[in-house]
């Protein structure tokens, strides 16, 4: 089964993500626990949490339904003490509003070693700050979000994933979410069948879908292997519609969140019907 949607807003309280996510026709939500653009915000009422897990039962959300997103200031491989203690801290605070919600896993970028320490040292540091974060925490898996590779964000092969993976100590608990737009940018062809059944062969020999827990859905600005993170329209872009067909006639991909972050959130309702068309759900 596909579980289709989009992140959504949660303005006013996290309680509004799954009434917005109900209302676009939604099977799958992802959502911002808080401002994603402040390192710290007020705490999660009780009114709010309540609230929050009432709804999603009352439209049939379960938790691996559900891709929650961290703040974007977050670097957990930052090269610098203060802003490495900084995004740790925040994590965690993601992690911990996660379990109050009672929601499984969190999506995050996995870090920028901002020219000043090497790949292998970054890639540690991320690992270290899965680690300190999940021996804090339970419950919740921390999600990998591959990236475009720009700049110097890592995480855009999928080899450097594994490598993260590999340090971490508790694998039960470590996950990976795959964006079509990410991949493609990173010089992963995903626009022809060929190029979209080696990617993910390539995928699950080096990482394997066992870890694959949930995937964004976007169309790319830019071509292929330009390291430049555009999302565009599913179908308007340089992928165009061939790589979502694929997708949603593919079963591995089954049983986890799949959310659009395309532009246009006024289509979004149209977006999911037309995938839900491709899966052959009614």
């Amino acid at each position: 089964m596909k579980y289709i949607g989009a992140h959504v807003s949660s303005s006013g309280g996290v309680e509004n993500a799954p009434l917005n996510a109900k209302e676009i026709g939604a099977t799958a939500f992802a959502l911002f626990t808080k401002n994603q653009r402040q390192w710290v915000s007020a705490p999660l009422s009780k009114k709010s949490i309540e609230s929050f897990k009432e709804r999603c039962e009352e439209f049939g959300f379960k938790p691996f339904q559900i891709l929650p997103h961290d703040s974007y200031l977050i670097n957990l491989g930052h090269p610098e003490g203060d802003g490495l203690d900084k995004s740790r801290a925040a994590f965690l605070d993601e992690m911990q509003r996660c379990e109050q919600l009672g929601l499984d896993r969190l999506n995050f970028h996995p870090g920028s070693h901002l020219n000043k320490i090497s790949i292998t040292e970054c890639l540690t540091r991320i690992a270290e700050s899965i680690n300190l974060t999940l021996d804090k925490t339970k419950g919740v898996t921390a999600v990998i979000e591959n990236t475009a590779g720009q700049g110097s964000n890592l995480g855009h092969t999928f080899e450097q994933i594994a490598e993260i993976i590999y340090q971490v100590e508790d694998k039960s608990r470590v996950g990976v979410c795959i964006d079509t737009c990410h991949s493609f940018a990173a010089g992963y062809d995903l626009s022809n069948e060929k190029g979209f059944n080696d990617a993910f062969s390539h995928f699950d020999k080096v990482i394997g879908f066992k870890y694959l827990k949930g995937m964004h859905l976007n169309d790319a600005k830019k071509g292929l292997n330009s390291r430049v993170d555009r999302h565009d329209s599913l179908g308007k872009g340089e992928l165009g519609e061939e790589t979502f067909k694929i997708l949603m006639k593919d079963k591995k991909f089954n049983g986890i969140p799949m959310i659009l972050e395309t532009p246009d959130f006024e289509i979004w309702s149209k977006e999911i019907a037309q995938l839900k068309e491709w899966a052959g759900i009614i």
